[in-house]
């Protein structure tokens, strides 16, 4: 099956007339919605609202920005310091989420959203660039394959489409899923870079109960529709792992299935986590305590965090565990004029298991 071309197809129908077939109910914020034509409401398809997860003044990037409804609510919560981003493989859907772009400009007060053609597996490759260089040196013959991938790696290294470390929060609404299995883990390394140390991710998609069958991911009306592309809930947190990522979490689960194929259940989530910052605070050291419930819990490095016993982190540990991810499950001992004698352990540093 023919992935790219297959989903294409799909999203080209869905920017010429609503599918019905590829959106979950979704409790949008109306104020949001508006100010935004009727026709972008209508053409954009999703199982999530990540919107909510925007601050002021964020860059923000809509990974799979399709008719731009996600990015236009978007740009009404990062102000004018903020802007966003929306980037696409789709044509048709390009051109939907464009032909507002002025009227939605003086509607916000200005121009802070673009619309760029990529792959969200590959966020440094321009494909309009590489679509111009094309039209002027056409591929012949193997000669002309090499050249244009070393065009490709080139332009991706001196003029990447997202630079490392510009983004403050990357968000998509139910198209990770669209991505082929064997560049999924390409896609979310490529989400880690172009965040800012410190970033976050706000993913609303599609996952599954058991691991989709291979009968199933051979279908293109399956695949198109959000379903056997889905990650398997275990399979989602892990890749983010993978990836470097902390503070992983389902935010948001949806009790009520969205389908139910085969035997397998199908149901919206959204996945946040946060790209750690690089510390660089010396030996500057905060305590806290975890509060519970739980005995003891481990983080993505292997530290250990007992219930009730005072621990020293670095003054970038501290500040996550104790931010708004954590829902505050630890208590904070520091002042703002004292910090922990006791000794700090690298940031890289395994602290064993709890148990």
């Amino acid at each position: 099956m023919n992935i790219d071309g297959a989903v294409l197809d799909r999203y080209t129908a869905g920017a010429q007339a609503r599918q019905d077939a590829l959106c979950c109910p979704v409790d949008y914020d109306s104020s949001l919605l508006a100010i935004l034509p009727r026709e972008i409401i209508e053409r954009d398809y999703g199982c999530g609202d990540p919107s909510r997860y925007v601050r002021t003044g964020d860059i923000v990037l809509d990974l799979g920005s399709g008719a731009g409804k996600i990015c236009y609510m978007a740009a009404q919560l990062v102000g004018s310091r903020g802007r966003v981003i929306g980037i696409d493989m789709n044509d048709d859907m390009l051109a939907l989420a464009c032909k507002y772009q002025s009227a939605m400009a003086a509607r916000l007060g200005g121009d802070r959203v673009k619309f760029l053609k990529g792959k969200i597996q590959d966020l440094a490759l321009d494909i309009r660039a590489m679509q111009d260089w094309l039209a002027e040196n056409p591929v012949q013959g193997e000669h002309d394959r090499i050249r244009l991938g070393q065009r490709e790696e080139q332009q991706k290294a001196t003029r990447p489409l997202i630079p490392d470390n510009s983004i403050d929060l990357v968000i998509s609404n139910c198209v990770l899923n669209l991505v082929a299995d064997s560049e999924k883990q390409q896609m979310v390394s490529e989400v880690f870079r172009v965040l800012k140390p410190g970033g976050r991710i706000a993913i609303s998609d599609i996952i599954s109960d058991r691991p989709v069958p291979a009968d199933m991911k051979q279908d293109p009306e399956l695949w198109s529709g959000c379903l056997s592309g889905a990650f398997h809930e275990a399979e989602m947190p892990a890749m983010f792992a993978a990836a470097g990522f902390s503070a992983i979490t389902y935010d948001r689960w949806e009790v009520q299935p969205w389908r139910i194929v085969n035997g397998i259940t199908f149901r919206s989530v959204t996945l946040t986590a946060v790209r750690p910052a690089v510390a660089n605070d010396g030996d500057d050291c905060h305590e806290l305590v975890y509060r519970g419930p739980f005995e003891s819990v481990t983080d993505e490095t292997g530290r250990c965090y007992r219930r009730g016993e005072r621990i020293a982190v670095t003054a970038e540990r501290h500040r996550l565990l104790t931010g708004p991810v954590y829902n505050g499950a630890f208590i904070d001992l520091s002042t703002a004029d004292e910090t922990s004698s006791a000794c700090c352990p690298s940031e890289s540093a395994s602290g064993g298991c709890c148990g």
